[in-house]
């Protein structure tokens, strides 16, 4: 990329955060509801069908940690321990705190005595395993951490081949899909090793979305002008795979047979094919975002958007906070079925609210930046 290009700000790319982390916190909430209202009723019919609509977002946000790493490190001299040893202690330090923080905090509103012996076993495992507080993304940030050298040398050894990178990449994710949905679950994985066995913690279920964000990166411009031409038909293709994803609720339930669990996975071949539409659109909303500015957007809706995505990382380390507090809250209001549903976009301003106050706290306040990865350094250097 030109030097120009690498500098220039992509204000698209707050508006996209935004909406990601938006629509992982909207996904948690709406299975909070889900196990607060009757079994068997419509509401509960139709939290569960739509679901698999919201699942876009956890692949959103691995294509923007693939799209941010490549245009910061892609043009710059590679070094790369001095990478590891910053994006490993600037994530690894929220992970671990987090951690701590959440189970401490989750014990104590459980109204169960905390033993600090148990505590710190249990806080060991969940930071090896990383299998607790939604906490799986940054166990697969650190893999990508540690192979990302080498997703930089091979677009940079191949620089005539880009387009059959991605599209191997994309031909490899399906082949994962069709055997995870169809042969894995056949298959006793008890002497796996964990991160074949907890596939869902495997950077390289993802490795289609990393190497989707790095030929954005690199192709930018080509690729907004690919999206802009076909914006439209992008659009009209995302909603239709939408409406799909409930027929294919069904499908797994009623004619595969299939578990609730298996039937609402992410990790299905239809719904690589929709993330990559909805992706894709997602962007073209952030260009006509960075569009608006342009245009004189007011100030106060571009001011809420900067300020979110500032803190959209701290948004999704803190979420289980405010997730408890729901569940608790939900678990002693006594309503049917479709009111409680009705106070879903309550809850849901209750969740993405308190997330985003407790971010903005550490964000604003020294020195607990440190805890949603924007460590506050002007104080090492006494401003």
């Amino acid at each position: 990329m030109a030097e120009a290009q690498k500098k220039r700000y992509l204000h698209e790319v707050d508006l996209m955060r935004v909406v990601f982390i938006g629509g992982v916190l909207l996904n948690h909430t709406t299975t909070a509801f889900k196990n607060n209202v009757a079994d068997g009723s419509g509401s509960q019919l139709f939290i569960e069908a739509s679901h698999l609509a919201l699942h876009f977002t956890r692949m959103g946000f691995m294509f923007m940690t693939g799209l941010v790493l490549v245009l910061n490190y892609y043009n710059k001299e590679n070094h790369w321990f001095s990478f590891w040893k910053k994006r490993y202690i600037s994530v690894g330090v929220p992970y671990i705190g987090w951690n701590a923080i959440i189970m401490w905090f989750t014990t104590i509103t459980a109204g169960v005595a905390l033993s600090w012996p148990n505590y710190f076993k249990n806080l060991t495992d969940a930071v090896i395993h990383g299998n607790k507080y939604y906490m799986y993304y940054i166990l697969v940030t650190f893999q990508l951490y540690l192979i990302f050298p080498l997703i930089v040398y091979l677009f940079k050894k191949l620089p005539d081949h880009h387009l059959a990178i991605l599209i191997t990449s994309a031909i490899i994710q399906l082949l994962l899909l069709i055997g995870i949905k169809y042969w894995l679950p056949g298959v006793n994985r008890d002497s796996w090793w964990y991160l074949f066995r907890a596939y869902g913690m495997n950077v390289l279920v993802y490795q289609f979305y990393f190497i989707a964000g790095a030929y954005v990166a690199i192709h930018y411009d080509q690729v907004d002008k690919f999206i802009e031409k076909y914006h439209r038909m992008i659009g009209w293709s995302t909603l239709v795979l939408a409406i799909g994803t409930v027929a294919l609720f069904f499908g797994n339930l009623h004619i595969l047979k299939l578990s609730m669990s298996a039937t609402e996975s992410i990790h299905q071949p239809f719904i690589f094919i929709y993330d990559i539409f909805m992706i894709a659109f997602v962007f073209w909303i952030g260009r006509q975002y960075a569009h608006a500015r342009n245009r004189g957007l007011p100030n106060w809706l571009d001011r809420g958007i900067k300020n979110m995505s500032k803190v959209s990382f701290g948004i999704y380390l803190v979420q289980t906070i405010p997730l408890t507090m729901l569940y608790g809250i939900l678990s002693m209001i006594k309503v049917p079925s479709v009111v409680m549903l009705l106070m879903l976009p309550l809850g849901y301003a209750f969740v993405l609210g308190g997330a985003f106050l407790i971010s903005w706290f550490c964000y604003k306040v020294p020195p607990f930046g440190v805890l949603i990865g924007r460590p506050q350094w002007h104080l090492k250097k006494g401003v």
